[in-house]
């Protein structure tokens, strides 16, 4: 480990010398990780893009990617692009990336099970904004807004999260 790492601990992310604050799944850590469980998966995942929404503010980082307005994430294990964006229209079970809340208006893409996904091992564990204070996510990890900023102008692709029990 490293300080250039994103490491959860009890009390929250330590990053760069600071501890910041965040939620989890519902389901709380898990090494076992299956589509559904609200559970955020264990082991070191590496942030892999940055998506935003470029109508509600800058680019975060150099390399942040825009969200589109159909752009959606396949959630549905029976989907050959399940755990992958993806477009509307869509038939199959997904996530709108593109909400009319805030919690996508930044999102960390991780390794967890993509790019090459196992059907039922979890998808769209993501970074993002949280609701309000530790108020529990389906699997993410989830700051406020301020702290999510700061990370993404701080991250670079390949920047380790490291989840332990």
């Amino acid at each position: 480990m490293t300080p250039f790492d994103l490491v959860l601990t009890p009390r929250g992310v330590r990053f760069m010398g600071r501890l910041i604050p965040c939620s989890i799944g519902r389901g709380g850590l898990s090494q076992s990780k299956i589509e559904g469980d609200g559970a955020t998966p264990t082991g070191v995942h590496k942030i892999e893009a940055v998506l935003y929404r470029r109508d509600r503010l800058s680019p975060p980082n150099r390399w942040a990617i825009p969200i589109r307005p159909f752009d959606l994430w396949s959630d549905d294990v029976n989907d050959p692009d399940y755990n992958q964006l993806v477009r509307a229209p869509y038939d199959a079970s997904h996530e709108v990336m593109r909400r009319a809340d805030p919690l996508y208006d930044i999102v960390f893409i991780t390794d967890w099970n993509w790019p090459a996904a196992i059907p039922g091992k979890g998808s769209a564990i993501f970074l993002h904004q949280w609701r309000r204070p530790h108020y529990p996510t389906e699997g993410c990890i989830a700051f406020s807004r301020e702290d999510l900023l700061w990370i993404a102008a701080r991250v670079l692709p390949g920047t380790k999260v490291i989840v332990r029990d």
